[in-house]
């Protein structure tokens, strides 16, 4: 996994910026496809992938923290809202309107009358 640190950082770093391939793979010396099998092997993931997720995961940290879904799709590094709220609904099965709502008005339990 020490081959792949200063990759994993970097992601980190510039979530909201292109992740292109190429680059991913020139902070480790190796050629993009023997970079991708190894990211692969060692992540358990594909790079793109393991992007995607990152950038959903702090998506969902800004909504948790009040941010419009605008504000976290930029961001975290989508293009646009929509593209935020495919992959969010994909990873976790919800919309990221649907993730804020359950972070705000949490689900309360059965009222006793």
């Amino acid at each position: 996994m020490r081959l792949l640190a200063p990759v994993l950082a970097h992601i980190a770093a510039h979530l909201a910026e292109p992740l292109p391939l190429d680059d991913l793979a020139a902070i480790t010396g190796l050629s993009v496809w023997r970079f991708a099998t190894v990211f692969r092997e060692r992540v358990g993931m594909a790079p793109h992938r393991y992007v995607s997720l990152q950038r959903v995961r702090h998506a969902q940290a800004l909504l948790r923290q009040g941010a419009t879904l605008a504000g976290a799709a930029s961001e975290a590094g989508f293009c646009d809202q929509s593209h935020l709220s495919r992959r969010f609904k994909r990873l976790c099965g919800m919309t990221p309107g649907q993730y804020q709502a359950c972070q705000t008005n949490p689900p309360s339990s059965a009222s006793h009358s």
